[in-house]
């Protein structure tokens, strides 16, 4: 029986190695603001007014858990449908308050599996 001809490897053509993404907090954020221009979007006079209605709509309670923060930079004013850079999505909401450990956690753990999103009927209201 003949031996089939050998094929050269497809990965050839790849680098070396990936570029590795940044370790510290600062480089992260470089990295973001970079790639991701609707994270400055974040930063305008116009978001901060939202952000203040919402939280302040939500009497400053985390729609999770329930948790009461007198501290607003422990807030997080979320969209609660991704808005994955679309403008529209990015200000039109819908929004809800999350404390920093619900956001940063599950939320963030949720998107990233790629779950659906949660109908506001379905989500308890505290």
């Amino acid at each position: 029986m003949a031996r089939l001809p050998r094929l050269g490897s497809s990965l050839g053509s790849l680098p070396a190695s990936l570029p590795l993404a940044p370790r510290d907090e600062a480089g992260r954020s470089r990295w973001r603001r970079a790639h991701q221009p609707w994270q400055q979007w974040y930063r305008t006079a116009r978001w901060q007014r939202l952000r203040m209605e919402i939280l302040t709509r939500d009497l400053c309670t985390c729609q999770r858990c329930g948790r009461v923060e007198g501290d607003t930079s422990q807030l997080v004013c979320d969209h609660v449908e991704p808005h994955r850079g679309d403008r529209e999505k990015f200000w039109a909401g819908p929004f809800q308050t999350l404390c920093k450990p619900c956001h940063d956690r599950e939320k963030q753990r949720e998107e990233a599996a790629g779950w659906g999103v949660v109908e506001s009927s379905e989500r308890p209201r505290f």
